[in-house]
C-alpha cells in the first residue's frame, strides 16, 4: 500500500489503519508512514516499556533469506562476526563492512537450518544491503528479499513475557536472549517468535504474514490489558534505544565509521580467515577515536551532530542525544578522540552557540 506525500511515495505497513484507529500521530520514516507517538506521548510510552510493556510496529524492517550450499561461506565473508558454530534458532548480531572498514549496515542473522539463514536489516538500508549482498555473493548461494511478505511486531518490557504466555504455548516461547522459535502459533497465527529487541528490556519480536498483523496486534492488546500494555511509536523506540546505549545506523556508525570506533569490536572477529573490510581494519592500526557516553552536568539537552570541546579544542562530535525519561537526565553518545574516552572526563558540547557541560560516562546508561 502506497500513498503520495509531498511528491514522495510513502509506503504503509499492514498496520496503518490500526495506528489511525489507535490515534497514532503518523509521520514519514524510512520510506514508510509510521506512528511517532500515540495519545500517551513519548515519555509515557517510554516509561510503560521500562516499567510494564509496550507494543511496536516494526514492519518497516527488511528481511532477506540467504540459502544454498555456500550460504555460510557468504555470510562469513560479508559480515565481521563469525557464523561458523551456530545452532538452529540461534541469532547473531553483526556489522557488515565496506572495503574501507566503514559500516554498510548492522543486522541480525538467524540460523533456520544448515544452508538457510534469515537476515533482518535496517529499513532505510534494505535496498542498499540487498544490492551489496548480491554484488558480493559467490558460489552456490541465493539471496532473496522477502520484506514485502513479512510483518513484524515488537512486544517489549518487564511484563512482555506475561502477556505472551497468555497467547502462546510455553514450549514455543524462546527462553534464551538472541534465540528464536520458527513455525510457532500465537492464537491462530503462524509466526516466528524471537527473544530480541531494541529497547534494553525483556521481550520478543514476532514475525508473521502481513495479513495476520492487525489481528495479532489486537490479540496482544486485548491480552495485555492487565499488564498495562500500550501501543508505542518511533519516538519512544528512539529514546529507549538511546537510554540503553544501542547504536543506530546513520548515527553511531555509517560508511565512514568503523565498527571498532562505534564500540562494536566484540562483533569483529579478526581471527577469521577473511571478511570484507578486514584488511582495511588491520591497516588502520590502533583506534584514534571511540564511541562514548556523555551525561549532561550543566543545563540543556544535547542532540546529534553537535561539537564536543575541551577548552578551545574540538575533540569529537555527538551522534545521538536526548533527555532520558527513565534515568531523569539528558545524555548523548559521541565519537571522541581516543585520549578523552575515560569516564569522568569533563567536556562541553556546543548547543546552538552555547556550551553545555557534560562528562564522559561508561556505557550503557541504562541496564535492566
Amino acid at each position: 500500500m502506497d500513498t503520495e506525500v509531498t511528491g514522495i511515495v510513502e509506503r504503509k505497513t499492514p498496520l496503518y489503519d490500526t495506528h489511525v484507529k489507535y490515534k497514532g500521530k503518523i509521520v514519514p520514516f524510512a520510506g514508510y508512514l509510521l506512528p511517532v507517538q500515540y495519545d500517551t506521548g513519548v515519555i509515557g510510552e517510554h516509561m510503560a516499556v521500562r516499567t510494564r510493556c509496550g507494543l511496536f510496529d516494526v514492519s518497516h524492517m527488511g528481511e532477506i533469506i540467504c540459502k544454498g550450499k555456500d550460504a555460510l561461506k557468504n555470510l562469513n565473508m560479508l559480515l565481521t562476526n563469525d557464523y561458523t558454530v551456530m545452532a538452529e534458532g540461534q541469532a547473531r548480531y553483526s556489522p557488515m563492512c565496506n572495503e574501507e572498514g566503514g559500516v554498510v549496515d548492522d543486522l541480525i542473522v538467524y540460523k533456520v537450518r544448515d544452508d538457510c539463514y534469515f537476515i533482518v536489516v535496517n529499513a532505510s538500508n534494505k535496498d542498499k544491503d540487498y544490492a551489496w549482498m548480491k554484488a558480493h555473493q559467490s558460489g552456490d548461494v541465493v539471496f532473496e528479499d522477502i520484506s514485502d511478505s513479512v510483518a513484524q511486531l515488537a512486544l517489549q518490557g518487564p511484563k512482555a513475557m506475561d502477556v505472551l504466555k497468555k497467547v502462546a504455548k510455553e514450549e514455543e516461547i524462546p527462553d534464551k536472549y538472541y534465540t528464536c522459535r520458527f513455525d510457532c502459533m500465537i492464537g491462530d497465527v503462524r509466526c516466528i517468535i524471537s527473544k530480541t529487541g531494541y529497547t534494553g528490556e525483556d521481550g520478543v519480536e514476532i514475525y508473521m504474514a502481513p495479513e495476520d498483523a492487525p489481528g495479532m496486534w489486537e490479540l496482544l492488546m486485548d491480552n495485555g490489558r492487565e499488564e498495562g500494555l500500550i501501543p508505542c511509536g518511533l519516538g519512544a523506540r528512539d529514546t529507549l534505544r538511546l537510554e540503553a546505549s544501542m547504536p543506530l545506523y546513520g548515527h553511531e556508525m555509517d560508511d565512514s565509521i568503523s565498527p571498532k570506533e562505534a564500540g562494536l569490536g566484540i562483533f569483529v572477529k579478526m581471527d577469521k580467515e577473511d571478511f570484507i573490510g578486514k584488511k582495511a581494519l588491520e591497516e588502520k592500526g590502533p583506534l584514534t577515536r571511540k564511541r562514548v557516553g556523555l551525561k549532561v552536568t550543566g543545563r540543556g539537552i544535547i542532540r546529534e551532530h553537535q561539537p564536543v570541546y575541551i577548552g578551545d579544542r574540538q575533540i569529537g562530535m555527538t551522534t545521538s542525544g536526548t533527555h532520558c525519561p527513565y534515568l531523569g537526565y539528558p545524555a548523548a553518545m559521541a565519537l571522541v578522540d581516543i585520549g578523552y574516552k575515560e569516564p569522568g572526563t569533563a567536556v562541553e558540547v556546543e548547543v546552538r552557540g552555547r556550551r553545555v557541560a557534560a562528562e564522559v560516562v561508561k556505557l550503557p546508561f541504562y541496564k535492566r
